[in-house]
C-alpha cells in the first residue's frame, strides 16, 4: 500500500486496492453538550427574572392598595366626626330667632343623604366604586351645606355670642381641617396606586379585576377652600 504522504498528485491515480486501504478519518460533530447547558442556564435566568418581576408587581400593588385602604379609613374617621357634630349644631342654630329655615333644611337633608349612602356602601367601601362615588358626592354636598350655614350664621350676632355655638364652631373648624388633610393623604395614596398598576411592565401582570383603579375624593366646588377658612368668631 502506498502511504498517503508519498502520493504524487501529478502521477497516476492510486489503484482500487490502494484506495480501499486508505485510512479514513471520521468527522467529529459539534460539541452539542456545552451549548445545551448554556441554553438551559439562559432559560432558567429568564424564567427567574420574569417571576421576580411578577412577584414584585403583585407585592407592590398589594402594599399600595393597603395604604389606600388605611388612608380611606382615616378619611372616614374624620367624616364620621363631622357627621356626629351636626345634630347639636342644628339644634343650637334653631334657637336663633328667624334663622333661615332653608339653610337648616339643606344641612339636615344632606346629612340624611350621607347616612343613606353609607348604608349602601357597606363595610368594604373600596370594593364598590359606584357606591363609593355616591358616598363621596353626598359628603361633598354636606360639606357645601355646612359652609353655607356657617356663612349665614355670621348674620346672627346673638347666635355667635352663645358659648354652645362657639364650642361647636371650634370643633367643626378642627374637623374640617382634619378632613382636608385626610382627603389629601388619601388622594396622594390613590394617585400612587393608580400610577403603579398602569406602569409597564406592571400592567401586563396585574388584572383590573384584582387591582381596580381607585377613585379620588375631591372637595365639592361649593365647599372648596371655604370650610377651613370660615371665621368661627370668638
Amino acid at each position: 500500500m502506498l502511504p498517503p504522504d508519498r502520493w504524487n498528485p501529478t502521477g497516476p491515480a492510486p489503484t482500487n486496492c490502494e484506495v480501499n486501504h486508505l485510512p479514513t478519518r471520521i468527522p467529529r460533530g459539534p460539541r452539542s453538550g456545552g451549548g445545551l447547558l448554556v441554553s438551559l442556564l439562559i432559560l432558567v435566568v429568564l424564567v427567574a427574572a420574569g417571576a421576580f418581576v411578577v412577584v414584585g408587581a403583585k407585592n407592590g400593588a398589594v402594599e399600595k392598595q393597603e395604604t389606600v385602604a388605611q388612608k380611606w379609613a382615616d378619611v372616614e374617621t374624620t367624616l364620621q366626626r363631622r357627621f356626629d357634630l351636626i345634630p347639636n349644631l342644628v339644634e343650637t342654630v334653631k334657637g336663633a330667632a328667624n334663622f333661615e329655615q332653608e339653610t337648616l333644611t339643606a344641612v339636615t337633608e344632606a346629612r340624611a343623604s350621607v347616612g343613606q349612602a353609607k348604608l349602601e356602601l357597606g363595610q368594604d367601601a373600596l370594593a364598590d366604586p359606584e357606591a363609593l362615588q355616591k358616598y363621596m358626592a353626598a359628603q361633598q354636598t354636606l360639606g357645601g351645606a355646612l359652609s353655607r350655614l356657617m356663612v349665614v350664621a355670621e348674620r346672627y350676632p346673638e347666635l355667635k355670642a352663645t358659648q354652645n355655638f362657639a364650642d361647636l364652631q371650634h370643633q367643626l373648624e378642627g374637623t374640617e381641617n382634619r378632613i382636608a388633610v385626610a382627603r389629601q393623604d388619601y388622594n396622594a395614596a390613590v394617585k400612587d396606586f393608580n400610577t403603579f398598576v398602569r406602569k409597564i411592565p406592571n400592567k401586563w401582570f396585574l388584572s383590573e379585576e384584582e387591582f381596580p383603579p381607585k377613585p379620588l375624593f375631591e372637595a365639592a366646588p361649593a365647599a372648596l377652600g371655604e370650610a377651613p377658612k370660615v371665621d368661627f368668631g370668638g
